[in-house]
């Protein structure tokens, strides 16, 4: 069973450090200092489990131009399991109840991940761009009421 929660301890901030940087630095040799980019401090973060197992996580957070999600990891051995999806649902319910509609909403995907986001209403905007040595889009929805 997939268990998704809001981050309230350090012990769960540092699993979601871990699964991050099996998936990001190591996997994906996004190099250590944009992984860690300075704003987990100011972020919502979430960390999911799988029969206890921490296996997924992501964040959010506010900026100028709306409500940022980022950082969703699932590690290898549990992808294809419904992990990405409850990380997803768990952020725009949590969003949802936090911020007022107008609100924009917004991401850069990972070129396999967009049709997970475009599942949950966010659209692709503008050119392809690299980030961290990875091709993403940027995507954005609009928080309804």
């Amino acid at each position: 069973m997939i268990r998704v929660k809001k981050i309230e301890n350090q012990e769960e901030l540092e699993q979601a450090f871990a699964i991050r940087t099996i998936v990001f630095v190591e996997e994906q040799a996004c190099p250590v200092d944009e992984e860690f980019d300075g704003f987990d401090e100011e972020s919502v973060h979430f960390i999911a489990y799988i029969d206890g197992k921490p296996v997924g996580t992501s964040r959010y957070r506010t900026t100028e131009k709306g409500v940022k999600l980022e950082r969703f990891a699932v590690l290898k051995e549990s992808r294809g399991k419904g992990t990405g999806k409850r990380l997803v649902q768990t952020a725009l319910s949590q969003i949802s109840a936090s911020f007022e509609p107008g609100t924009l909403l917004y991401l850069h995907a990972q070129l396999d991940a967009m049709p997970l986001y475009a599942r949950y209403n966010f659209q692709k905007i503008g050119e392809q761009f690299e980030e961290a040595g990875i091709q993403h889009f940027k995507m954005e929805k609009v928080l309804e009421g």
